[in-house]
């Protein structure tokens, strides 16, 4: 099981050129991928752009466009106007640690930048951050590790 994960996550960075990795911080490597226009237009919404840029490390649990897309509307307005609150959910997928997925695995958990912990769960060959699934791992930026998740987590 852990094979599996590392085995792709080997595979997903050998097809990126190593000079864009060692070179592209989260924000740039978020943007660049083109999966991720919501969560990137929300971080600078958020006024998180330059704290993203900083040397970090961190990990990023990145939900994609189709994973925003699974939150009601509403929601997503009301956290697009009120800045606090966008601000603590978008930190909530961040932790101020280099995890890659090789620890993620051998974890319980993480503290994260808002201050409240994610859970982190292994099943049936499957990594879980709460209830949202990675479905790919280990994205690497000169400045930490995204990993890609299906779904937005919301602190409580």
């Amino acid at each position: 099981m852990k094979a599996l994960l590392l085995a792709a996550a080997v595979a997903l960075i050998a097809a990126a050129p190593a000079s864009a990795r060692q070179n592209q911080d989260i924000v740039e490597t978020a943007t660049a991928a083109g999966q991720f226009t919501t969560l990137t237009k929300l971080v600078k919404r958020a006024g998180l752009v330059s704290a993203l840029k900083q040397p970090g490390p961190y990990t990023v649990f990145a939900p994609t466009d189709a994973a925003f897309a699974k939150v009601p509307k509403r929601t997503l307005k009301a956290l697009a106007r009120n800045k606090a609150k966008l601000k603590s959910v978008l930190l909530y997928h961040v932790v101020a640690k280099k995890l890659p997925a090789a620890k993620v695995v051998k974890r319980k958990g993480a503290k994260t930048l808002n201050g409240k912990r994610v859970r982190f769960r292994v099943r049936g060959g499957d990594v879980f951050v709460n209830r949202a699934k990675v479905t790919t791992a280990d994205v690497m930026a000169s400045n930490g590790v995204i990993h890609v998740i299906n779904r937005v987590l919301l602190p409580r």
